[in-house]
């Protein structure tokens, strides 16, 4: 596995809301689509379609080479925003729209920024914070969409 995904800014303690401000940054993560990567995804998902482990047959049926499914995609994203949050935060409503195909032996940065904060308070304590996200690869976008977390309200 790539050294890009294994060193990625893991935070080992939950953001607070306090802590977040509309506008700031997430890290960039850079994952290197290898083709292990895109089979044992699929795999681990139960999505057995030819297109995301038999180049072959995906070519046949018109693709350039196997592809990472959604499901894979919509993994990468929330860890990706939990690393960023916490292991605390919990994910609420995760909206993605797939674009250019994630292919073997490119790569995909996924960015994002906190777009919106709620500071009213639920039952556990928690607020919440929106984050807009985009994975690019050498095609275009891969990956844009939303994702709304709960983080607890910490701080005075």
């Amino acid at each position: 596995m790539s050294k890009a995904i294994i060193e990625h800014d893991f935070r080992p303690t939950t953001r607070t809301l306090a802590e977040v401000a509309v506008g700031d940054a997430l890290p960039e993560l850079v994952i290197p689509l290898t083709r292990t990567l895109i089979v044992s995804t699929a795999m681990a998902s139960r999505d057995y379609q030819d297109v995301h482990h038999d180049s072959q047959l995906a070519v046949e049926r018109g693709s350039q080479d196997i592809f990472m499914n959604i499901l894979s995609t919509n993994g990468l994203v929330g860890r990706y925003v939990t690393d960023w949050a916490g292991p605390g935060a919990v994910l609420t409503d995760v909206n993605i729209r797939l674009g250019a195909p994630n292919y073997p032996d490119d790569t995909m940065t996924l960015t994002g920024s906190v777009t919106s904060k709620d500071e009213a308070v639920d039952a556990e304590g928690r607020g919440a914070v929106m984050v807009t996200l985009r994975g690019a690869n050498r095609l275009g976008d891969h990956v844009t969409g939303t994702v709304r977390l709960l983080l607890p309200v910490g701080g005075a």
